[in-house]
This record gives structure tokens, C-alpha cells and sequence, in this order.
């Protein structure tokens, strides 16, 4: 097997590059049907069916999801909770090895992810099954969680005992997947736990999975925006001292530096791919 290689980030979290020997549609895929239908599919098997209606920034999604659903990550035993791990890293390495994700070639970053806006725990969270409706607006888009299957009751045998791991510190994180023309997130692993946290008042530990930057792609943006500050500093550079000048030079310094350090980690927009004819 090719090894994807690992960049370990400053923050936490690991960016991984799946080299081009796994090339073409992951187990784990969304394949477009019509403009305004897609799929998600696991190997052969359907799991949403999702149609659009409406025009411009006004949309409704329709998803009906099916059963059957296998999380790329292995059960996990209180054991391995109790004992921790750096859960990015972990999660990393299974996902490499699976058959049921959707890692494929270009990079992929999984970080913790600690904020949400308010909301996308409760309102947001999809508990609806099997049919539910998405409000896609442009501008603020949807922005929530979507199960990849049934949710459990808070009184479910094994939500019970993630319930104790929650109230002792050791419960693991769900894994989450960022879809950008979702702008929200598909639960990838971690169902009961986070049904466990939400009964115990907290919101789930996360670590987030997305589709970052090419190399190429990234610096030839990274090239653009050092033009654009180049540019901006030398007009400065044309004005008279002083304080007013000053602060705009440190106002456009911070800002480019914030814009650099972050292009290659931003999350791009997830591949939609084509049906096999056939």
C-alpha cells in the first residue's frame, strides 16, 4: 500500500497528502445525478438521495437517507478512551487504512474542532430519519450536522456508558466531515457518543475532517495575494509619515500574514463526482 504522508500541524491536527496511486471515486463519495440531484454512496450502496428546489439563494435540499451506513473508523473500547491518543493522528491512520471513507488523492486535514456558532449542536443537529429538509441559503448557507444514521435514545445501553466517559473526561471525539456545498457537516463516526455528550449538557468533542489546497493550488493563490500587498505598500510607502500611515502598514501587514498562514489549511470545496457510465 502507498502511504499518504503526514504534515503534523503547530495547532493540533495532521494534514495528509494521498498520493496519486489512489486516484478516481473513494468507497465514500457523492456522485451528481442531474444539476439538481446527487447521491451519496459507500461502494454500491446508496445512503442519501438528496434533490434540490428553488432558485438562487433561496433553496430547499430534500434528502432521503437509507440504511446501512459503515463508519471508516473501528468500534472503539473504553479502554482505548480511557488510555486517550492524539485522536487527529488516530483517526488519520484509520482513515488511510479503511474501505468504507473518502480519502482520495489531494490533501485532507483533521484538526479539533472546539467552536460552532450557536445552534449547530441543537437546531442544526438533523434528528429527523429517514427524510429530512435543508434550508440552503446563500450568504449564511445551512451550517449544521447531518447523521449518517439513526440517532440513539439518551437512555440507549451504550449511550449510557459513553454518558460515563463524558462526565469523567475520556469520551473520544466524533469525527466530522466537511461538505462545502452543505456548508455544514456529515457525522462520519461517533453517533452514540454524541447523542452521550448532548445528554450530559456538553457539546461533542469533534475532530474535522476537509479537503484542503493542492501545493500548486495554494501557492499560485499565495502568489496573488503577496502582489495585491505589494502593491498596497507601495502606495503607502508614496504617502507622508506618520501615525495614521503607520497603522495602516501594521493593519495590512497583520492581515496578509493571517491570509498567508492560512491558505494551505482552508478548506476547498468537496469534489462532486461523476456516475460510471453503465
Amino acid at each position: 500500500m502507498i502511504r499518504a504522508t503526514r504534515e503534523p500541524l503547530a495547532g493540533g491536527g495532521v494534514v495528509l497528502a494521498v498520493p496519486d496511486g489512489r486516484s478516481g471515486p473513494p468507497p465514500l463519495r457523492f456522485e451528481r445525478v442531474t444539476d439538481h440531484q446527487w447521491v451519496l454512496r459507500q461502494g454500491e450502496r446508496p445512503l442519501i438521495q438528496a434533490r434540490s428546489e428553488g432558485d438562487g439563494c433561496c433553496r430547499d435540499l430534500h434528502l432521503s437517507r437509507l440504511p446501512g451506513y459503515r463508519s471508516p473508523l473501528p468500534p472503539l473500547t473504553a479502554a482505548v478512551m480511557r488510555a486517550g491518543a492524539d485522536w487527529p493522528h488516530r483517526y488519520a491512520l484509520w482513515l488511510e487504512d479503511t474501505g468504507h471513507g473518502p480519502l482520495h488523492h489531494g490533501r485532507w486535514r483533521l484538526t479539533p474542532r472546539t467552536t460552532f456558532t450557536p445552534g449547530i449542536w441543537s437546531c442544526d443537529l438533523v434528528e429527523d430519519w429517514p427524510d429530512a429538509t435543508l434550508d440552503l441559503l446563500c450568504g449564511g448557507g445551512w451550517h449544521g450536522v447531518l447523521p449518517l444514521r439513526p440517532l440513539p435514545a439518551p437512555d440507549a445501553s451504550r449511550v449510557k456508558a459513553y454518558r460515563k466517559h463524558a462526565r469523567e473526561g475520556t469520551l473520544a471525539p466524533v469525527l466530522l466531515w466537511w461538505v462545502s456545498f452543505l456548508d455544514g457537516w456529515l457525522l462520519l463516526d461517533g453517533h452514540d457518543r454524541a447523542v452521550a455528550a448532548l445528554a450530559e449538557g456538553m457539546q461533542p468533542a469533534c475532530v474535522e475532517l476537509a479537503r484542503v489546497p493542492d501545493d500548486t493550488d495554494w501557492r499560485a493563490t499565495a502568489e496573488q495575494y503577496t502582489e495585491a500587498y505589494e502593491e498596497r505598500m507601495a502606495r503607502l510607502a508614496a504617502l507622508p509619515a506618520g501615525p495614521h500611515t503607520a497603522r495602516q502598514r501594521q493593519t495590512l501587514d497583520r492581515g496578509y500574514t493571517d491570509a498567508i498562514s492560512a491558505l494551505p489549511y482552508d478548506a476547498e470545496a468537496t469534489p462532486v463526482f461523476q456516475r460510471p457510465s453503465g
